[in-house]
């Protein structure tokens, strides 16, 4: 299958699996057919489907990741022993886990196209991951809390895990338990990482999209927090903070300037 024939194929089972859906005409153009598809997988409630489907889709995302380019981590440069600083995105790089920014609901971004860190993980990763996220969250049978963490595979990502972490929401004046919440969500993934026997891990910044933590505030925390844990800890040997814009890596640079 071209990749035309394989985005048409599971635009298809989707448009079929919901009556609602069935008889939508589908854009004969490229950018249309993504959109689309990314919509319908945005908006599908997690649910078992057809090995047909995965398989075609697995091969669907994959090369669909392969055309942005995959960064591994030996392409990248250490600023200091064990702690990287990257530009880009996410959910091209090949380590052993990066970190989501989740909601408390855990089964990711239902908003179609929503350029949230959440709905970009999800989106390239599969419905599998939905799937996986939900029985994690029916076993709990409660709402992921602030600060915790979660772990699932990669699926169609070129890392092996995903790490799932809820920030805190900033509402008004940020607070000390704001700050508090923050730090442990570093510290619950690398803790969860260093039990996996994890070597590697990406973080996004966490919280600082539609969550509105400041951003020269976050950073701060989580460079402070990640060099604290990885000085008293045996875990992952080597962390990235993963950022999507010269403004945010001009914001990290400086916090990992700062004295430890």
């Amino acid at each position: 299958m071209t990749q035309r024939e394989r985005r048409e194929f599971l635009i298809g089972r989707l448009l079929d699996e919901q009556p609602r859906y069935r008889g939508m005409a589908v854009p004969a153009d490229e950018p249309g057919q993504r959109a689309l598809l990314r919509g319908l997988m945005n908006v599908r409630a997690p649910g078992e489907i057809g090995a047909d489907f995965l398989a075609v889709q697995d091969d669907y995302l994959r090369a669909e990741t392969a055309a942005k380019g995959i960064t591994a981590l030996a392409d990248l440069t250490a600023v200091e022993p064990g702690l990287y600083l990257w530009q880009g995105d996410i959910t091209t790089l090949a380590v052993d886990a990066i970190v989501n920014a989740a909601n408390s609901g855990m089964t990711g971004c239902y908003v179609p196209g929503h350029n949230c860190i959440d709905n970009c993980i999800h989106t390239f990763a599969g419905v599998q991951l939905r799937l996986d996220c939900a029985r994690l969250m029916a076993e709990q049978g409660h709402p992921e809390p602030t600060g915790s963490a979660k772990i699932t595979p990669g699926y169609d990502l070129p890392c092996r895990y995903v790490l799932h972490t809820v920030g805190p929401i900033v509402e008004g004046a940020l607070t000390a338990e704001h700050r508090e919440q923050l730090r442990s969500c570093y510290v619950s993934c690398l803790e969860l990482a260093a039990a996996q026997g994890l070597e590697s891990v990406a973080f996004c910044g966490i919280s600082t999209g539609v969550f509105r933590f400041p951003k020269q505030e976050a950073a701060r925390i989580a460079v402070d927090t990640v060099r604290s844990w990885l000085w008293d800890h045996r875990g992952p040997e080597k962390v990235i903070f993963v950022v999507h814009s010269g403004e945010n890596y001009r914001i990290y640079e400086q916090a990992l300037r700062a004295p430890a």
